[in-house]
């Protein structure tokens, strides 16, 4: 099952260490089969406020997403990023093919946890 790495970034500053995070973060992404989906503006905004700009990075799975975070390669490259862009990272799994919300709306109603 596919999982993704998502990024909240706020209060991006132009600065040369964010070039060289964006000319270098591909090479640590490759060894684990990451690719973007999405990465920064524009988007459209239908409800709400959203400030900042979001990442989507997506790997085959969860170990893949995590090896990758923990690699020396993207330590060696983490702070240029975090130094100079405030921000939320998280890794989440995809919820597959089968995923039906009326599922999750079930165990709500029956107050199961992971609802």
């Amino acid at each position: 099952m596919s999982a993704y790495g998502f990024a909240h970034l706020r209060n991006r500053r132009p600065h040369p260490d964010i070039i060289e995070y964006l000319e270098r973060i591909q090479a640590t992404l490759d060894p684990f089969a990451g690719r973007f989906v999405i990465h920064g503006p524009p988007a459209e905004i239908l409800e709400g406020d959203w400030p900042g700009s979001m990442v989507l990075i997506e790997f085959p799975d969860m170990n893949h997403a995590r090896d990758w975070y923990h690699s020396p390669a993207y330590q060696e490259i983490l702070s240029l990023r975090a130094d100079h862009i405030d921000g939320d990272l998280l890794l989440i799994e995809d919820v597959g093919p089968d995923y039906d919300p009326r599922e999750r709306a079930t165990k709500l109603r029956a107050g199961t946890p992971e609802g």
